[in-house]
């Protein structure tokens, strides 16, 4: 069983409460979906992120309804996609249809790149020479004009942003237009690229961070890491669980992916780092700090480097 401990959670800037372990679905197929929420449901998980261009909400949905779990006992997260910077509502209302919910916990700016909503492409429309189709005269400035209002209808309980850097976010913060702060900023974040800078400026301003990819997104090469298995060895952990641990222990919320049962109920199981550990693993970015999801968004600066 997992340890009280994983009942962790932090504070949002609105008062909310989000829970520091949640279940991250990118990349998780409809027909794989449904289980894994199911199974994490089950298994104690109390956070499930999501998003509108993940394809999956509807059996993420279903899988939430389908659980027993009381709706006000999960936070759920989901997010505005590119194409629809211009008339966010419209997106978290096809959202929530899909999810089968009447609000979320959290709805975020995915990106900081508005897209044109009458593209080649659904989701990522291009132009002749293959780069992203931008609105010119719209930015995320403007969508958070309308985003931060969101919560006035009840379909959205909190305010966020995602894949920021700390030069949009302090763009955002000193628009005249802005009058509420994101409750949080969902970043890439792992010992590979632990975004310091980033996770100060945001703790200065009262932005949560919340952290995907933290084992290194697609076949989780953080987890051969000698220093990770060292410590994972002495400890009788799994190296998946000093990795979510450490980035716990920073403060930030983590959303780790899988669709393994087994994996799903064994990730579970947060615990106190010594300052040792975190050190160690700190130490990791010194010689091999990489990005590892990073989309072609133009001269839109979303990260810190």
């Amino acid at each position: 069983m997992p340890s009280s401990e994983c009942l962790r959670v932090f504070t949002l800037n609105t008062g909310a409460v989000i829970p520091a372990l949640g279940l991250g679905t990118w990349q998780s197929g409809p027909n794989e979906v449904y289980e894994a929420v199911l199974v994490a449901l089950k298994a104690g998980y109390r956070h499930i992120d999501t998003a509108y261009v993940y394809g999956n909400e509807a059996e993420v949905g279903k899988a939430i309804n389908d659980s027993g779990i009381p709706r006000k006992e999960i936070f759920l997260t989901t997010k505005l996609w590119g194409t629809y910077h211009t008339k966010p509502e419209v997106n978290l209302d096809i959202s929530l249809k899909k999810l089968g919910v009447d609000y979320v916990d959290l709805y975020l700016i995915h990106w900081p790149s508005p897209l044109n909503p009458n593209g080649n492409h659904e989701f990522f429309p291009t132009l002749s020479d293959g780069t992203r189709d931008r609105l010119k005269d719209w930015d995320f400035v403007k969508t958070w004009e309308l985003v931060q209002k969101l919560p006035e209808t009840g379909k959205a309980k909190a305010v966020g942003v995602s894949n920021f850097s700390t030069v949009n976010l302090e763009k955002l913060l000193n628009a005249p237009t802005t009058k509420v702060v994101p409750a949080a900023n969902q970043v890439e974040l792992h010992p590979y690229l632990p975004q310091q800078k980033l996770l100060d400026y945001a703790k200065s301003k009262g932005i949560h961070i919340t952290a995907y990819s933290p084992l290194g997104s697609t076949n989780a090469p953080l987890q051969q890491e000698p220093a990770v298995q060292d410590i994972a060895k002495r400890l009788g952990k799994s190296p998946t669980q000093v990795l979510i641990s450490w980035a716990i222990s920073r403060g930030t919320s983590v959303i780790p992916k899988s669709v393994t049962a087994e994996r799903i109920i064994s990730n579970f199981d947060d615990f106190v780092l010594e300052e040792k550990d975190i050190d160690a693993i700190n130490a990791i970015s010194k010689t091999k700090a990489k990005r590892l999801v990073n989309p072609n968004w133009g001269e839109v600066v979303f990260h810190d480097d």
